[in-house]
């Protein structure tokens, strides 16, 4: 298979996900939880893999009897190259096969780059760009496998620019990464699968809550868009990049920020 190439269909048929299997990592809250519920209204079939979260299985089991499809819950530290490998085995068994891998798990911290112990260094990275990485290659064994597959990456408008006031040049260079690899992975695995990225911009979620509000007004004030995007606005981004919408996109990185990164 080289970008394969599905039949005409009506376009509303070519978002139809219905028995297709989608793993998602961090799918337990956050952006990955909207994934996982995107996918899953979609017609997929969703293991959610998670590191921390408490309700994790609660969460699967709500997915699965408002959409009428299979869920479960997988704990796995992405970061662990053969914990990870091995619940992307178990998943594929479970379920009989993997079609899509949404590799979204991600973590972040704001310092200055001089203060840095290789520790927290480390920390991101292991998180950020190692477990991207240590997922997608663990699914695209699976793919290589079955002759099919679709590997989704979350980075961030942090690969393209720097973000001011908040410092954080870990995480900025961790998702640079993330938005080349998945390039470079779209041309190595072009037989067996596509792989593309999705860069959010500011998503109001958890994670963002917490952070100072006078850095939320800063990027208020940088944001043409005048807000921020409720992490639901990133439903159909994700729905597109596993479906046959998007069936001849490889390599891609779809910024979706309000148009925070073009001034």
């Amino acid at each position: 298979m080289v970008l394969f190439q599905p039949e005409n269909k009506h376009v509303l048929k070519a978002f139809d996900l219905t028995g297709k299997v989608a793993a998602i990592t961090g799918g337990a809250r956050g952006i990955g939880l909207d994934v996982s519920t995107a996918l899953a209204e979609a017609g997929a079939n969703i293991a959610i893999i998670y590191s921390s979260s408490k309700n994790a299985d609660a969460v699967a089991a709500e997915i699965e009897a408002a959409n009428n499809v299979k869920a479960a819950a997988y704990q796995a530290n992405v970061g662990n190259q053969p914990e990870i490998e091995n619940i992307i085995r178990k998943i594929a068994k479970d379920f009989g096969k993997l079609d899509i891998i949404v590799a979204n798990s991600g973590i972040t911290s704001h310092q200055p780059a001089e203060d840095y112990t290789s520790e927290q260094w480390h920390e991101i990275m292991q998180v950020n760009l190692d477990g991207a990485f240590y997922t997608a290659q663990a699914a695209a064994r699976v793919f290589k496998e079955q002759g099919f597959g679709n590997v989704i990456f979350t980075a961030s408008v942090s690969a393209s620019l720097v973000n001011l006031p908040q410092k954080q040049a870990a995480y900025n260079a961790s998702k640079a990464g993330v938005v080349q690899l998945a390039k470079c992975l779209s041309v190595e695995w072009v037989d067996f699968c596509r792989v593309n990225c999705v860069s959010p911009g500011f998503i109001e979620t958890d994670m963002l809550a917490k952070l100072p509000s006078t850095w939320q007004d800063q990027w208020l004030r940088m944001v043409p868009a005048r807000r921020f995007a409720a992490s639901y606005e990133l439903k159909g981004v994700y729905v597109f990049c596993a479906s046959d919408a998007s069936s001849y996109m490889t390599g891609a990185n779809l910024v979706i920020d309000g148009g925070y990164t073009l001034p």
